[in-house]
This record gives structure tokens, C-alpha cells and sequence, in this order.
């Protein structure tokens, strides 16, 4: 669905507290986190704006993003 928040918190709240836990005492998890939030915030600006940018990029754009939610997922159920 187009403009579809996938905010890591929205995506994954059975991992709230170990998210919360993480983003204060991981700075590497901090970043991608942060990192994550924005490129999905800039994925839905985009495609609120029917994408004004090439399939190709949003594909990876959109890949990027998947990539980086796995990791957290991954760091966040090992918590």
C-alpha cells in the first residue's frame, strides 16, 4: 500500500522494550535505526508524490530498507 508506515516501533511492537533498550545502549543499533526511520519516511514522501524518482531507485530504495529492517529485527529478538 502506498504511504504505508513501516516505522521499525509500528513493524515490530512485540519488541518495543528490547527497541527502546537497544537505541539507548547500542550506538550502532541508534544509527541504523535512525537510518531505517528516515529512508522509510523518504520512501513514503516519494510515494505520496507518486513517486517522482526511477522504479530502479525506489526498487532500491525499497531494498535497502528491507535489508536494514532485518538487522534490526535480527538485533532486537536477540535482545
Amino acid at each position: 500500500m502506498l504511504g504505508e508506515d513501516h516505522s521499525l516501533l509500528k513493524e515490530f511492537p512485540q519488541y518495543k522494550d528490547a527497541i527502546l533498550a537497544l537505541a539507548e545502549t547500542n550506538d550502532d543499533f541508534a544509527t541504523m535505526m535512525r537510518d531505517y526511520n528516515s529512508l522509510d519516511k523518504e520512501i513514503r514522501k516519494l510515494e505520496m508524490r507518486d513517486s517522482p524518482i526511477s522504479d530502479g531507485e525506489m526498487h532500491q530504495m525499497k531494498h535497502d530498507r528491507a535489508e536494514m529492517k532485518d538487522a534490526l529485527h535480527s538485533w532486537a529478538r536477540s535482545f
